[in-house]
């Protein structure tokens, strides 16, 4: 398949820009589960650390735009922030609210993991080879999610301990 330049480097455009907002998204739940929070300071911890690291991801992708003498979109950062706090407050009623937030982080993980893999093909295509910093996002996303999968366990035996005991075993 033969792909024009300026076609390759719009696509990728596209796709940063669409990282950016996801990034946006992540950083909303994450912000509106720690703030909740109280019996599960694991989860807590590696929230505050991802928030961290999140927030270098954007920092990359904006640089990566900036030397493409692009800009982040504007809606779909407006459009994707609210979907994340909507996503957040979506769990809060639920007597298994930590349950919920664990699966949907395991999801979000993945979904940022693809995400980046697939943003580093676009790059590819449009010959963009500084990519040392979509890399260290991918190899972030990993770790979350690879830590998210190892909390599920410990954090849902720490749910069934704290219902049985009648104490609230929410967040």
């Amino acid at each position: 398949m033969t792909v024009s330049s300026d076609a390759a480097r719009d696509l990728f455009v596209t796709g940063l820009r669409n990282a950016h907002a996801l990034e946006m998204q992540a950083l909303q739940i994450m912000n509106r589960q720690v703030e909740r929070l109280e019996n599960y300071p694991e989860v807590e911890q590696a929230l505050r650390k991802h928030i961290q690291e999140t927030e270098g991801q954007r920092q990359r992708i904006d640089e990566i735009l900036n030397q493409l003498a692009e800009s982040p979109s504007t809606i779909k950062e407006a459009a994707m922030g609210f979907m994340g706090n909507m996503a957040a407050i979506a769990h809060a009623p639920a007597d298994d609210e930590i349950i919920k937030n664990m699966l949907a982080n395991h999801g979000f993980e993945n979904y940022e993991i693809a995400a980046y893999k697939s943003l580093l093909i676009m790059a590819e295509a449009a010959s963009f080879t500084n990519t040392t910093g979509l890399q260290q996002s991918l190899r972030e996303e990993q770790a979350m999610a690879q830590s998210v999968a190892d909390m599920i366990e410990p954090v849902t035996r720490k749910y069934i301990q704290l219902t049985l005991q009648d104490t609230k075993a929410k967040m």
